[in-house]
């Protein structure tokens, strides 16, 4: 491992970019998110075509809130569905995809890595960060990533707690703030503080080794 973030070991975690959270007139819409899925389609196709991988990162609320945070317990509990297993709201935006996907959500939901593409995953987290409880730092070990770039909903809840996370479990770590909603200057400096690199999307794609 290098002391410096590494483009060419880097893997992408978009965080859920997910129907309910950014489409406009969801109830549940996450403001600013639905205008920064372009910028996060184009980094998506930008690793795609360098083949670095990229791991699609969503949640799945069961309608009794046993596998939610405390904080949202009591509103799935008394009838809120919010990126509900098996239904459309579930879905990643389309945008982000290589192609049509459909969520395996047993599977999902059971800690499994869905491939979507020849170095894509969809995976599911049970709280605000992708690497507790989950498979995500085997997983990216066994690719040879050392480097996580993180885009995706929203600043300030779960894309910081899995750059915290991924500092903690000696990944490098890069955060791109028009690619992730919510994201304000003083967040984008304590990660710097943190040794996260802070690159806008153009920069980070410039940043990226050269296509194949």
């Amino acid at each position: 491992m290098t002391n410096r973030p590494d483009p060419s070991r880097s893997a992408l975690l978009t965080i859920d970019v997910q129907n309910d959270f950014t489409l406009p007139g969801s109830p549940h819409a996450i403001p600013g998110t639905h205008e920064l899925v372009p910028a996060m389609a184009e980094i998506a196709a930008a690793f795609r075509a360098r083949r670095l991988p990229v791991v699609h990162v969503v949640r799945l609320y069961l309608p009794d809130g046993s596998n939610a945070e405390l904080s949202r317990r009591d509103a799935l509990a008394g009838g809120a569905r919010i990126v509900l297993p098996g239904s459309p709201g579930s879905g990643l935006r389309p945008e982000l995809a290589p192609c049509p996907v459909e969520l395996d959500h047993a599977a999902l939901l059971r800690g499994a890595f869905q491939p979507v593409g020849e170095a894509e995953w969809l995976m599911y987290k049970p709280r605000w960060g992708a690497f507790f409880g989950t498979g995500l730092t085997g997983h990216l070990r066994g690719l040879g990533v050392d480097t996580v770039v993180v885009i995706g909903a929203n600043f300030p809840n779960c894309p910081r707690t899995t750059l915290y996370e991924a500092s903690e479990r000696d990944f490098h770590a890069v955060v791109v703030p028009d690619a992730v909603s919510r994201a304000y200057p003083r967040g984008m400096d304590e990660c710097a503080e943190m040794g996260a690199l802070v690159l806008g999307a153009r920069e980070l794609i410039g940043w990226l080794p050269p296509s194949p």
